[in-house]
């Protein structure tokens, strides 16, 4: 038996009136994971525990098999591990986001999804003037990067807010607070008069393009426990693929094969069809591939419905489609859903229960019609805890 996953990234989420009180995943067109929803178990996952922070992190860890409580690993220290970057035990590491803040208000959580060479030389630079005993920054991709800080544990306990959580709302307010706050605020002071001189930006403002106001950290985590290999829990070897650092940190976590597919990216200009035909490829030596798609969550903070809509039907058109031709030809199991919603109306994550879909040998079909959250509450089927789903694919 082999077994295939796509995540379909803040695919679910709430209805919109200009959906005619659709949700974005009623209004798309997909006909293949509705295929798959009548023929095998439809259902919702609780995949972000109650009262937890309803990021990628605890949902992606929970659609693995871990659970994101026991299994606890902050996201600065799993996109670390994603680039190779080894905490030692009085280390913090954070994600850093290049952010555009104008007049006080968080214009772009992304800086315009500026691009990766863009981002990276203009971290560089930052780098360069502020590296020392207590910080180091390391480039990463488009407008996320990480920032190590030494002997300051007590950044564990700070408060942050996502920019992502407080797009086009004033910032004074969700600046890091508590402990350690001040020498975060003091890094980001000492960044501004490098971004207002950087060349990068002067570009950036002459082409009509956000520039980098300001760099914004949060997301801390400390060096990771050695977590059980998913070979050793599950006794199947399992690739993945995903153009971001959480999945690809998760994946060095728990020892998971990454694989390096060319055109796979974070946003609406990812190579669905690549993605899916090598992620499929990668079967042939080993029994699990999980197919990560981030452009719904990306479309879901921007705001924009039609272009969700849009990346939910391309994973649907072009990476389900060849994952069911390919089912057809060997002995395959099927999980398909989201990791989170991402409502349109908020630009961010909630931490309501998503629908799921396992499909193929020994999975009797439930009664679902439809892949949607209507259709999959109608089923009466909830995992809670949702990292309950991998052992539905594998039972």
């Amino acid at each position: 038996m082999k077994y295939v996953v796509v995540i379909l990234d803040g695919a679910a989420g709430w209805p919109l009136a200009e959906l005619g009180g659709k949700t974005t995943l009623q209004a798309a067109s997909t006909p293949h994971l509705d295929a798959l929803a009548r023929a095998g178990r439809l259902g919702l996952a609780r995949t972000v525990p109650e009262g937890e922070e309803p990021s990628s992190s605890a949902a992606c860890t929970s659609i693995l098999g871990y659970d994101p409580i026991a299994d606890y690993v902050g996201r600065g220290a799993i996109e670390a591990a994603s680039m190779g970057i080894r905490l030692k035990p009085d280390q913090i590491a954070l994600r850093l986001n290049t952010v555009t803040v104008t007049d006080g208000t968080m214009t772009s959580y992304a800086c315009g999804h500026i691009a990766t060479e863009e981002s990276r030389a203009i971290i560089t630079d930052i780098a360069t003037a502020l590296d020392d005993g207590t910080f180091k920054l390391y480039p990463g991709v488009a407008y996320r990067h990480i920032l190590v800080v030494t002997g300051h544990l007590e950044l564990l306990e700070t408060r942050y807010t996502p920019p992502h959580d407080i797009s086009d709302q004033p910032v004074a307010s969700h600046l890091p607070s508590g402990p350690g706050s001040e020498m975060l605020l003091d890094f980001m002071r000492r960044a501004r008069p490098l971004l207002n001189s950087s060349a990068v930006n002067r570009c950036r403002a002459a082409s009509g393009h956000p520039s980098v106001t300001d760099v914004w950290p949060f997301w801390p985590g400390a060096a990771p426990r050695v977590m059980a290999s998913f070979g050793e829990s599950r006794g199947l070897s399992a690739a993945l693929s995903s153009g971001v650092d959480l999945l690809n940190g998760l994946a060095v976590l728990a020892g998971i094969d990454r694989l390096d597919i060319e055109g796979v990216t974070g946003g609406s200009d990812n190579d669905y069809a690549r993605q899916a035909t090598e992620g499929l490829a990668a079967l042939s030596d080993h029994d699990l591939v999980v197919i990560h798609v981030e452009s719904p969550d990306e479309e879901g903070h921007a705001g924009d419905a039609a272009a969700k809509v849009r990346a939910i039907e391309a994973i649907d058109r072009e990476v389900v489609s060849r994952v069911r031709a390919f089912a057809e030809t060997a002995e395959v199991r099927i999980l398909a859903m989201p990791d989170h919603p991402t409502p349109i109306a908020l630009k961010t994550h909630t931490g309501e229960a998503v629908p799921f879909v396992v499909a193929g040998p020994g999975i009797a079909a439930n009664g679902g019609d439809a892949f949607s959250e209507e259709a999959a509450e109608a089923t009466g089927l909830l995992l809670d805890p949702g990292h309950l789903v991998m052992d539905e694919l594998l039972r």
